[in-house]
């Protein structure tokens, strides 16, 4: 790929973290088992977990379950929780996460701990103390933000290294593309699916070489200030484009 010079002074873009909100989401999918544990709801913890989401205004759901059709047709419309643990001496050390369709963390709770040696008591103690985070962060469902928050991924059906035909100019991209992961980068694609750009990783955070289209021309893709953008050159002229992108 032939890069321009004017892609190295780019390198230096400011890497942002944007973030929906819990206001967004009304449901919450809840597994069975937590990757540390063995057994299915092992200490109760699941089950706990299920619980105090439900006492925080949340319509929750064993991710494992029959869905309602708004969550079946849609999965981005459940935030996933997840509950960590830290292994250490002496202590029981646990955190939540809610994450998004796609991964992104919406909500991280502050760490959870017990000193308690029987196990029951200090997970559900550390488990507790985590979800204090949580409470103390305001909660009201907003079907407004859900509405601006909350994409359809791309169908499954498409594999994330299946050419996908018909790619578009780069100019008038609109609406989110969704990062699909490709050996040393992405491709991005909207909800046709149709691909759009190619991202090659460079040794910068936050910061890609791209291929425009079906590789006809080439930018940089990088984001600052925490939103992303494109840039490259059309007959001379160097032209930026904001983009949308889910990772």
């Amino acid at each position: 790929m032939k890069i321009g010079a004017f892609f190295v002074f780019t390198l230096f873009t400011v890497a942002g973290h944007p973030q929906n909100t819990i206001n967004s989401y009304k449901y919450v999918l809840v597994p069975q088992k937590f990757d540390f544990l063995k057994t299915n709801n092992e200490y109760g913890l699941n089950g706990t977990t299920r619980s105090l989401l439900e006492q925080k205004g949340f319509t929750v759901l064993w991710s494992d379950a029959d869905l309602p059709a708004t969550v079946a047709a849609n999965k981005c419309a459940a935030l996933k929780v997840e509950v960590t643990e830290r292994k250490a001496m002496l202590t029981t050390n646990l955190t939540v996460v809610l994450k998004d369709c796609l991964g992104n963390i919406i909500f991280k709770s502050g760490e959870g701990r017990s000193r308690e040696k029987e196990y029951n008591v200090a997970y559900d103690q550390a488990l507790r103390e985590a979800f204090s985070s949580l409470n103390n962060v305001p909660y009201k469902y907003d079907s407004t933000l859900a509405a601006q928050t909350q994409q359809p991924t791309p169908s499954s059906s498409t594999s994330p290294q299946a050419p996908i035909s018909s790619p578009l100019a780069v100019t008038g991209i609109s609406g989110t593309l969704y990062a699909q992961a490709i050996p040393n980068g992405y491709q991005l694609i909207d909800t046709t699916p149709k691909k759009v750009l190619t991202l090659l990783k460079t040794s910068v955070q936050d910061c890609f070489l791209a291929e425009i289209g079906a590789g006809t021309s080439n930018g940089i893709v990088f984001k600052k200030n925490g939103e992303w953008f494109c840039e490259y050159y059309k007959e001379g002229i160097l032209v930026s484009q904001k983009l949308e992108i889910k990772f």
